[in-house]
């Protein structure tokens, strides 16, 4: 049995708000809707926290409440989530590793992603995310790739073959994404390895993520479509970073991989 999803409490708190400041105010629904251009149905489910209450919304009422600024003040708690809840740890983690590996079977590495690809990405989720969140989680797709540029730092992604072809977004969106992989792996310290399709190995099951920290601390990173799991526990994080050791038998080296992107790419 599914348990059904809980709205945030945030969006509850603030359309609650709403409702208290306008029957505090003598104003109707109707009139609010009205000054708002929304349908009734939309404020009413904006009042009681089932949809997020939009900035217009909060605007409007505020205005016609007489408020004062007290139902703007709620605009910063109701900004999307940079990251799904389910990979907060992991988050907070990735900035401070020294080394960090990555091994994809699906999809290009959200640390190498391009814009287009990001976006075309976060379009095709399921339920559909507002526009609010869509931007938020592009923008901090990206920002996370700040890291890369700190050449303190270690990098090694391993990706398949089958995600390189996957085509996301247009055609010219994809050479984008396939050069961007190219130019990705040119930093001395940042390896890009491709591993072909014809290949069996331990990965194939799922991605993973390899972290380690200035402390030595070692952390292991995996994720399903709806769930995250950050690992401590020694025994299982040595497990995935001998599966990775495994996979990278497998890959082609760095300059082999940059040729086989550049290939991919030629072709398109």
């Amino acid at each position: 049995m599914t348990t059904p999803k809980q709205n945030p409490m945030a969006w509850k708190y603030c359309g609650d708000q709403i409702k208290r400041w306008r029957e505090q105010a003598g104003v109707t629904r109707e009139q609010l809707c009205k000054a708002a251009s929304y349908d009734y149905e939309s404020v009413r489910s904006m009042e009681a926290g089932r949809r997020k209450p939009s900035l217009k919304l909060l605007t409007v009422a505020d205005e016609l409440c007489n408020a004062r600024g007290m139902l703007l003040g709620a605009t910063d708690f109701l900004k999307p989530e940079k990251f799904p809840t389910f990979s907060q740890d992991f988050m907070r983690y990735e900035p401070e590793a020294t080394v960090l590996s990555s091994y994809e079977n699906q999809l290009v590495p959200g640390l190498l992603q391009t814009e287009a690809t990001a976006r075309a990405l976060l379009n095709a989720h399921w339920p559909p995310l507002d526009d609010d969140t869509v931007e938020e989680r592009v923008a901090a797709r990206l920002g996370r790739q700040e890291i890369l540029n700190k050449q303190t730092k270690s990098f090694s992604f391993v990706i398949e073959e089958f995600a390189l072809m996957r085509q996301v977004g247009t055609a010219p969106e994809h050479k984008e994404q396939l050069e961007h992989l190219i130019d990705a792996g040119k930093p001395r310290n940042i390896d890009v390895q491709v591993v072909p399709a014809k290949c069996v190995h331990p990965g194939v099951n799922g991605p993973f993520v390899l972290l380690e920290t200035a402390d030595h601390e070692r952390l292991a990173y995996e994720e399903g479509q709806s769930i995250g799991v950050l690992y401590a526990d020694p025994e299982k994080v040595n497990l995935l970073w001998q599966r990775h050791a495994m996979i990278l038998r497998h890959a082609l080296t760095p300059e082999e991989s940059a040729c086989f992107i550049n290939k991919l790419a030629e072709e398109l």
